[in-house]
């Protein structure tokens, strides 16, 4: 599912305006990337934590030059699912 059907459907269950429904989501996808980015986490009950992770620096091969790199310690976004909402799923996908 993309943003857009997203968009349409909320649009169409709520009868609010497509345009409104697109801003309050690009709204919201923007706050999270803001906070996440400030390494704070964004929790949404029933639904999940978006959270900030630390990977530990690794070292990788590059198998085309045969050669090894150095990668650096670093952060990255995740989610982790509610209860609920892992229940859920486990539930209804077969």
């Amino acid at each position: 599912m993309t943003k857009a059907e997203i968009v349409k459907e909320i649009s169409r269950k709520t009868g609010v305006e497509r345009v409104v429904v697109e801003n309050t989501i690009e709204a919201f996808m923007n706050s999270v990337k803001e906070h996440i980015s400030n390494k704070e986490t964004v929790s949404l009950r029933g639904f999940g934590n978006f959270i900030i992770k630390k990977r530990a620096a690794k070292i990788a091969r590059n198998i085309s030059k045969n050669t090894a790199i150095q990668l650096p310690a670093h952060f990255i976004p995740a989610f982790k699912p509610s209860k609920k909402f892992s229940e859920r799923v486990k539930k209804s996908v077969k």
